[in-house]
């Protein structure tokens, strides 16, 4: 009886000296920072707002055209945000545009997380003449123009959506992504635990992906969050030029490219400032964000 006692005691205190889980972590740093939680706070609202508002609108409604109603200012005639030139609601395109441009950065940050991660690993991983071929890849698309080919390419393509638009970024992202994991895994090959992993006959899959990237999920972490914000952006700043989403469907560019009218910027700032103001807090949230979780994937390190 007294071993049982004994032996559920050590029990009790191995459990009670287990690492806290990764999301506990992450809680705590993010409280930690008071920035960083309140820039929390902001992105959950901002995402509320979009998805959530968006929920209750009609996009053929919201993109209707009633020139009767063009140019309300600020709360003129139930418009809290005014209208645009069309009469469009700026309040029901702000949440509708806001939407449209996170999930394209969302859905950019996936596809080239994806295909950078794959691609940098097996690139330091393997290294020699694998890396070699893959790094001169790299370096070829990296030296494209991005911008005047994506322009070129979106007034080309028939049938152009959004998808298409997702595509088409993502196909020049994926190799900072790819380049920057690489270093990181070159630095962690020639590491003891990969080399006795190697000596046990483990095989190259599963180091890699059982060994090695659980070794950089701080990396990973900061870089998706950093690339959701740059994507967003990216996204943005093809629909102020024109060449983003199709006109017919609102973003956050197609919101601020009012502010190219110099008219527009002087005397109807209600048409371009939300749009505006919301992209800068969106960027900034993200940042402060991205660092609190960096910290805690580099704590979790250091308490495994």
């Amino acid at each position: 009886m007294a071993k049982d006692k004994n032996t559920s005691k050590k029990d009790q205190n191995a459990k009670t000296s287990l690492p806290p889980s990764g999301f506990k972590i992450i809680a705590r740093e993010v409280w930690r920072d008071k920035v960083a939680f309140v820039s929390f706070c902001i992105i959950v609202a901002i995402l509320l707002f979009t998805f959530v508002g968006s929920l209750f609108l009609n996009k053929s409604q919201v993109t209707e055209i009633n020139i009767a109603e063009a140019y309300y200012a600020w709360g003129e005639s139930g418009h809290v945000f005014g209208t645009d030139d069309g009469g469009r609601d700026i309040l029901k395109l702000l949440m509708m545009g806001g939407r449209n441009s996170i999930l394209i950065g969302l859905s950019v940050t996936v596809l080239c997380e994806g295909i950078g991660l794959l691609v940098g690993l097996f690139s330091g991983y393997f290294g020699g003449v694998t890396d070699a071929i893959i790094m001169r890849i790299v370096d070829f698309i990296q030296i494209l123009p991005m911008f005047p080919i994506i322009i070129v390419l979106t007034t080309v393509i028939p049938n152009y959506n959004a998808w298409t638009l997702v595509l088409l970024i993502s196909m020049f992202g994926w190799t900072t992504t790819a380049r920057y994991f690489r270093a990181f895994v070159l630095s962690q090959r020639e590491r003891e635990y990969v080399l006795a992993s190697k000596t046990s006959g483990s095989s190259n899959l599963t180091i890699m992906f059982r060994e090695v990237l659980p070794n950089i999920t701080s990396a990973l972490v900061i870089d998706v969050v950093l690339m959701i914000a740059g994507n967003i952006g990216i996204e943005t700043t093809l629909s102020f030029l024109g060449y983003g989403l199709p006109t017919t469907t609102p973003s956050l560019g197609t919101l601020i490219g009012f502010a190219n009218d110099p008219v527009n910027v002087t005397t109807r700032p209600w048409l371009w400032m939300p749009a505006t103001i919301m992209l800068l807090i969106i960027s900034l949230s993200i940042n402060y964000v991205g660092r609190a979780l960096q910290r805690a994937g580099d704590a979790r390190q250091r308490e495994n």
